[in-house]
């Protein structure tokens, strides 16, 4: 089976299990603006919520998240919502009136568009610190980002899970690049001493880049650390499951990974707050960890060109309305 095939049938079959009133919230036009709507902080979202719904269906959801992210993805997603069992405890114990917010059924889907017809569609799950989209047309994924994930605690203080950590690649990676930069590329890569105290890029249709550092290009740094950089990169494409990761890839280099830049803000030093941002002509990537004693990740990945399919769905659209 292709990957959008187990991913409609995914899609499908958890549509299947609802009722009407659950089906009316979970599905919207493909063209609906609601589409373009993502935030990862505590809140309601639009579709239908994991509490919501029975056991066949909940296992019919995390059957969607499985069919289109890599197994490393889905699992990590997963441990994200259980993460909010935990910082309620934390936050409960400290007295802090907002932990009844922190409640691991409190994770939407939608479905845009109808799975399986000509037509585009795509899918979302949302909740605090997981915002994933996925859009298809055809046989194959054009979309796969907007890509968020956070954890908090990043790694569990106390308690009988004490010392788990969740997200691991997005800091393990960057700081074995950051411990291998020689010191001339050290200067140009550390570009301020104090990190930004969120992600840059914020929640809009379109990634504002007007504050993302540029720090060390690609192609300035030696071969060991461009190849540090790449696999970097390449575990944030690697959200997806690896058919549409190798695409994914292949796409940044054909736009041209010389000029992607990477920069580095705040400490070195682990348990500090810190911050990176990888530039390219058609990505960036943000990571920043400085809430909550540095113990608090946010790490995302867009696509400049083609969030929510948006360029590739514009070409198809111009070759199938082109004369002749």
């Amino acid at each position: 089976m292709t990957p959008v095939s187990e991913i409609t049938v995914a899609v499908s079959g958890w549509l299947d299990t609802l009722d009407e009133p659950q089906r009316v919230r979970a599905t919207f036009p493909f063209e609906a603006d609601e589409r373009y709507v993502w935030e990862y902080t505590p809140g309601t979202r639009q579709g239908v919520a994991l509490g919501e719904m029975r056991p066949d269906q909940r296992a019919g959801a995390h059957a969607i998240v499985a069919s289109a992210l890599s197994a490393r993805t889905a699992g990590e997603v997963g441990a994200i919502m259980a993460l909010e069992t935990v910082l309620g405890g934390l936050e409960r114990s400290d007295g802090r009136a907002g932990w009844v917010r922190r409640d691991p059924d409190l994770y939407w889907f939608a479905v845009f568009g109808t799975p399986g017809s000509a037509s585009p569609w795509s899918w979302r799950v949302g909740g605090h610190h997981v915002a994933v989209h996925v859009t298809v047309l055809g046989d194959r994924v054009i979309g796969a980002t907007p890509s968020f994930l956070g954890a908090n605690p990043a790694v569990v203080p106390s308690g009988p899970t004490a010392g788990t950590r969740t997200l691991t690649g997005e800091e393990a990676l960057a700081r074995t690049l950051l411990s291998e930069l020689t010191p001339a590329e050290r200067r140009a890569a550390v570009i301020d001493g104090v990190a930004p105290a969120d992600i840059l890029t914020g929640t809009g249709r379109e990634a504002d880049l007007r504050s993302v550092p540029m720090g060390i290009r690609h192609a300035d740094l030696g071969p060991a650390r461009r190849a540090s950089l790449e696999r970097l990169i390449r575990h944030y494409v690697g959200r997806m499951r690896p058919e549409v990761a190798d695409e994914a890839w292949a796409r940044i280099v054909a736009g041209g990974i010389g000029d992607t830049t990477f920069a580095w803000a705040g400490s070195d030093a682990p348990g500090r707050g810190h911050y990176y941002a990888v530039h390219g002509t058609t990505f960036v990537i943000e990571y920043d960890n400085t809430q909550n004693g540095a113990n608090h990740i946010h790490a995302v990945w867009r696509d400049l060109r083609d969030d929510w399919g948006t360029d590739l769905l514009g070409a198809h659209l111009a070759a199938a309305h082109s004369p002749g």
